[in-house]
């Protein structure tokens, strides 16, 4: 069982970060690791609850939390080793990138810091690779059956793993150049730097994955052939279309999308030529981002490596209150201010922000006319957005960056030729075996829930590995009966 006292001999202690002043110099990751004697005390704090909503309420993944957490404390590491592949694939995203759901469902947290639930985490699988405990674990048989998976974000990744570990033969399909999607050009090297990556991409190679980089499944591969070569079809394909920001003077230079500019900086930092058609860099410029999520950071933290003179976040929504609100109580995700590892290294933020128009001159963006806004309930209970009487504001701006959030799967042709159905919002619509409305042909991740988290991505493919080999091995035994 757990050290009964822990809890109340040891507060938390976060991970320690790099100085401000360092890490803005360089695209290496900002935080570090607690010594060995910390980290089991902050093991020991885990009061090994009867319900561990930790795990049964906030672990999209479904981590066996309490358990590796109290195999830690016993330094039993190969064992919580172990217990967190048994259902995570890849522990050292969800360590680096996962805002923590399961803290804010901690028990501990009711009256008290929470458990460093993320960052024991990152150690347990940290420890794994250094003492040579991941190794490739490739099917004993082979089904002879073959899957496609289409992009390689967390969800095609964790599917593919699955597959590949119950014997069929998978070649996943990436548009772009390298493995990885949102992991490899969306999410700063500064919060995951590539080699992570690379290390599970060779792990999984040698359990018999194939990668296939710069096709666009659609353009230069058709569905048809998809169809007809594979046995079934694995859609991961993200939700990457951004939601605009509709204002007057929108295409004026030095006004971009987030991905874009973050994607470009992690090709710089990836050691990649320039692109032809020119360099976003925020080098002297003042910048505002239009956003208040996590690809907002995000792009804060790459502006300040990147030398900007000043950097502005605007956001739309009021701002949140310092702790809990009556209404969001304990193991709901809290609903408070936080402050990113970016918003310390200084960031000027704006709430209850409406952008109104982009102003410039030569064709270049000089500043943002924005007007103040307040939210009020109307008559059917709904919110609703109002400007503020006089509450015009003008913010110079050389940059400006739109993170507004992302509003469904880019499909082009694939919604036709693979006959999808989509739900009222856009994205893919799969019944409860994770199928589409095309028989063979599965889907997850954020085509399926919308723009979301890493970790919820990573767990819907690795719920839809699973399903599709039970699905392909059933297909399988009706195909040899009928023979």
């Amino acid at each position: 069982m757990a050290k009964p006292t822990g809890f109340m001999e040891f507060t938390r202690e976060d991970p320690p970060k790099r100085p401000v002043e360092e890490r803005i110099r360089d695209f290496r990751e900002f935080e570090g690791y607690l010594p060995h004697g910390r980290l089991i005390q902050q093991a020991s704090r885990c009061m090994d609850c009867g319900v561990p909503f930790c795990h049964a309420h906030g672990c999209p993944t479904e981590n066996r939390i309490p358990e590796w957490i109290d195999q830690v404390r016993m330094e039993r590491w190969r064992d919580a080793l172990d217990l967190l592949h048994s259902t995570d694939n890849f522990p050292e995203f969800t360590g680096r990138v996962c805002p923590a759901p399961c803290e804010n469902a901690c028990t501990l947290g009711i009256n008290q810091p929470a458990v460093t639930i993320r960052h024991i985490e990152l150690q347990i699988i940290e420890r794994g690779w250094r003492e040579g405990w991941v190794t490739p674990r490739p099917a004993g048989e082979h089904t002879g059956l073959k899957a496609a998976v289409v992009g390689s974000g967390p969800a095609g990744l964790a599917c593919a793993q699955e597959l590949a570990r119950r014997g069929h033969a998978v070649t996943v399909f990436e548009r772009d150049d390298r493995v990885g999607g949102l992991l490899r050009y969306g999410i700063p090297d500064f919060k995951l730097e590539k080699h992570v990556i690379d290390r599970r991409l060779r792990q999984m190679e040698a359990e018999g994955v194939v990668f296939e980089t710069g096709v666009d499944v659609g353009v230069d591969l058709s569905s048809r052939y998809l169809m007809r070569s594979f046995d079934a079809v694995a859609l991961t394909i993200g939700a990457m279309i951004p939601r605009p920001v509709d204002a007057a003077g929108r295409a004026l230079a030095g006004v971009h999308y987030a991905m874009e500019y973050l994607t470009q900086q992690n090709r710089r930092t990836a050691g990649d030529r320039e692109p032809p058609s020119g360099i976003i860099n925020a080098a002297g410029k003042r910048v505002v981002v239009i956003g208040g999520g996590d690809t907002g950071s995000d792009c804060i933290g790459t502006a300040h490596r990147q030398g900007a003179a000043s950097v502005s976040q605007l956001e739309i929504l009021p701002r949140p209150p310092d702790s809990r609100a009556p209404d969001n109580p304990w193991p709901t995700w809290a609903k408070v201010l936080r402050a990113s590892h970016s918003h310390e290294e200084g960031c000027e933020r704006y709430w209850n922000i409406s952008t109104k128009e982009f102003l410039g001159e030569n064709g270049q963006v000089t500043a943002l006319r924005c007007a103040r806004v307040e939210w009020t309930p109307s008559a059917g209970g709904r919110m609703e957005l109002k400007d503020v009487p006089g509450g015009e504001l003008i913010l110079p701006a050389d940059l400006v960056l739109i993170a507004a959030g992302f509003t469904g799967p880019a499909l082009g042709s694939l919604r036709q030729e693979l006959n999808l159905a989509l739900s009222p919002g856009g994205t893919v619509r799969v019944d409860s075996q994770m199928m589409t409305s095309t028989p063979g042909v599965f889907a997850a991740g954020d085509c399926v829930i919308g723009a979301s988290l890493v970790v919820r991505a990573l767990h819907q493919g690795r719920v839809m590995g699973q399903r599709m080999h039970d699905w392909l091995l059933r297909q399988d035994s009706r195909s040899a009966a009928a023979e």
